[in-house]
């Protein structure tokens, strides 16, 4: 009888440690999929702007899970970040690195992510026309064909650059067209001027287009954010996982911020498809560590709750979106400590200015 009650009582406590351990440790998933709100360039394809592309170039992903059985897989969406929705949306990917305005029509939606790190924030915006056009300034836009991409990161700063001068989108006649299209547009004449980021000085310097505005040097809330995100269910059943792809993100995001790698960032990036001229042009007297910094500081947050409240005010999105827990910093405060990368970057307060000489390592939100 006790050897029967003590094989059986085994049997059950087995049973359950196997249950619990499916649970509580999924397997390592056969790969690991990355979407990329962006086209890219080059063979293999890549992206530029973002430490993300360095760490793309670079490999670091693909090394730190080698040995691991799972591979890592890139995914670029010509369609931007309202593909890269979709793509989450059907669980075709596990992360996502998009931007401000996508992430936060997502989450409207429904999208269960995290955001984890920030990756490429401060991206400037430009209006530019045909090199031979009368258009001087953004205000020359009343009344014209211009070309903005809906739904992106840009859209929403289009939009709030064109209110700081008193003008709407109603007061131009918009086209929706994505980057290739409206670079086509514009140089056969098809659309009067259109809003973009840097992909434009290559057009411009072709001669094929001129710069009217400039988000360089202005309020930094006319600028555009990108970070990288995760499925709320596949962060639940791979932590390890995720904090390999933060910890390389970090990797990346440090090499990135270094001044001496200037040149070689931009070549990196150049890869791409867009020249480094392009790259020397875009962050022009701009710090490196303030553009790749991956802290998740009060600017930072800041920026996704005034595109919240302003994607809803313009009907992007039906009400404003809740943050309270969508920011995850713990897997980013393990990274900056593990590699001795909290003070490396200088926090900024909600209107982009600095904090401190030292940062704080990520907001608790």
């Amino acid at each position: 009888m006790t050897h029967t009650f003590t094989r059986a009582r085994r049997t059950a406590l087995l049973a359950f440690g196997l249950l619990y351990g499916a649970i509580s440790y999924a397997a390592p998933p056969q790969v690991i999929r990355i979407g990329v709100a962006t086209a890219g360039g080059g063979e293999p394809v890549t992206w530029g702007g973002s430490p993300g592309g360095v760490l793309r170039a670079n490999q670091w992903l693909e090394e730190a899970f080698k040995d691991s059985g799972s591979r890592v897989e890139w995914l670029f969406f010509k369609g931007a970040g309202p593909a890269v929705n979709e793509a989450l949306s059907n669980k075709q990917i596990d992360f996502a690195y998009q931007g401000d305005l996508p992430s936060i029509v997502g989450r409207a939606n429904g999208l269960k992510t995290k955001l984890l790190l920030a990756s490429g924030v401060r991206n400037n915006l430009y209006v530019v026309a045909p090199s031979q056009s009368d258009l001087k300034s953004i205000e020359d836009l009343k009344g014209r064909k211009v070309s903005i991409f809906r739904g992106t990161n840009g859209h929403l700063v289009a939009i709030n650059a064109l209110g700081s001068v008193g003008l709407s989108e109603r007061d131009l006649k918009v086209v929706n067209l994505d980057t290739g299209s409206s670079q086509a547009a514009l140089v056969s004449s098809g659309v009067d001027a259109a809003f973009g980021g840097y992909e434009w000085f290559k057009v411009r310097d072709k001669g094929l287009a001129k710069v009217i505005y400039s988000t360089q040097g202005q309020d930094p809330a006319l600028t555009r954010q990108a970070s990288l995100l995760v499925r709320e269910d596949f962060e639940k059943e791979h932590p390890e996982q995720v904090q390999k792809v933060v910890d390389q993100f970090v990797r990346a995001a440090n090499w990135s911020s270094d001044e001496k790698n200037r040149v070689e960032l931009f070549q990196i990036w150049a890869r791409s498809g867009t020249p480094v001229a392009s790259w020397e042009a875009e962050l022009d007297r701009q710090s490196l560590a303030v553009r790749n910094s991956p802290l998740l500081d009060d600017f930072l947050v800041a920026r996704y709750k005034a595109v919240s409240s302003d994607a809803a005010k313009l009907k992007l999105i039906r009400r404003p979106v809740a943050l309270e827990g969508w920011f995850e910093p713990r897997y980013l405060q393990t990274a900056l400590k593990q590699q001795g990368l909290e003070k490396r970057w200088v926090a900024f307060d909600a209107k982009g200015q600095a904090k401190s000489s030292a940062s704080t390592p990520v907001a608790q939100r």
